[in-house]
């Protein structure tokens, strides 16, 4: 299903995904939430793959825009506003909530979280199950949750097994 999306040229879309349906935004409300309007599109460069049952929203006061030569895995959400720099690769089960801006050349492995309104830099790299909860200034390999540059999460990692054989002795 394509709603309110303007396609470059070359681009593959797989089955089951839907791109441009209204995002998910709410204006909170004591009695009740009231949907704020979804009135952008969804731009879509060049040379771009949409894997399969992806949902890409449309933007709700300005537009989602996936850039040249993206390439996107099977079951990603991308949210509303979201902008995908050139040449980024996106893979499998990852969401990118509302407004975030993703630079160029980004890889964002499996089962990556971003929350919204953040951005990150050109040519960072998210290992898988990370969990993005600030903005990326540096680009570097990050990984885990919250994300932090992938040296000092392992670290940590290796820190905390040692504690735990220590601790069941």
């Amino acid at each position: 299903i394509i709603k309110k999306s303007i396609i470059g040229n070359n681009v593959l879309i797989l089955d089951g995904a839907i791109i441009g349906k209204k995002g998910f935004g709410f204006f909170p409300d004591k009695k009740k939430n009231i949907r704020y309007p979804h009135i952008g599109m969804v731009l879509i460069g060049d040379n771009v793959e949409i894997g399969c049952n992806n949902t890409i929203d449309r933007g709700s006061l300005g537009d989602t825009i996936i850039n040249d030569f993206v390439m996107v895995d099977n079951l990603v959400h991308i949210a509303h506003n979201v902008k995908i720099g050139k040449g980024s690769i996106i893979c499998g089960q990852s969401g990118i909530a509302g407004s975030t801006i993703i630079g160029d050349n980004v890889v964002i492995a499996a089962q990556v979280g971003i929350s919204g309104h953040l951005k990150i830099k050109s040519n960072t790299i998210l290992s898988a199950r990370s969990g993005v909860t600030k903005d990326i200034n540096n680009a570097e390999l990050m990984g885990g949750f919250p994300a932090i540059p992938i040296k000092e999460f392992r670290k940590q990692q290796a820190t905390l097994r040692i504690m735990t054989k220590k601790l069941k002795k």
